[in-house]
């Protein structure tokens, strides 16, 4: 049971082995239903969680790499900054960035932040 719902909360949640996913908002009936399924050792996803991941499931992953440079650029730091904070050279942060464009299907940086941001991957 939680208030997270984006995209990445939820993948990470079945991926760490929850049998279930329940918002905190969610009525008893629902709430019980869930405990009764997992309790028979069925998952239980609401629909509108199970959209929400069947979404994140279509989005390519990011590596561990490409994380840390987008929650760098995510501080507002520039290519050279993370560069110099991960230790890797600053075409090496240009190749990142653009696998990172790439993989969330945006144009620049601040549509990247606003993906990011919606869909849970990073946070502030």
């Amino acid at each position: 049971m939680t208030t997270y719902d984006g995209d990445e909360d939820i993948y990470r949640g079945l991926r760490a082995g929850a049998k279930g996913y329940v918002l905190k908002d969610a009525e008893p009936d629902e709430l019980l239903t869930a405990i009764r399924s997992v309790y028979r050792g069925q998952q239980y996803i609401p629909p509108a969680v199970g959209a929400k991941l069947a979404e994140r499931m279509r989005s390519p992953e990011l590596s561990d790499r490409e994380l840390e440079v987008l929650r760098l650029m995510a501080t507002g730091k520039s290519n050279l900054e993370i560069s110099t904070a991960l230790a890797i050279a600053e075409g090496t942060v240009k190749f990142h960035v653009k696998n990172i464009l790439s993989k969330l299907g945006v144009s620049d940086r601040t549509q990247a932040m606003i993906v990011a941001l919606k869909c849970g991957i990073i946070t502030l």
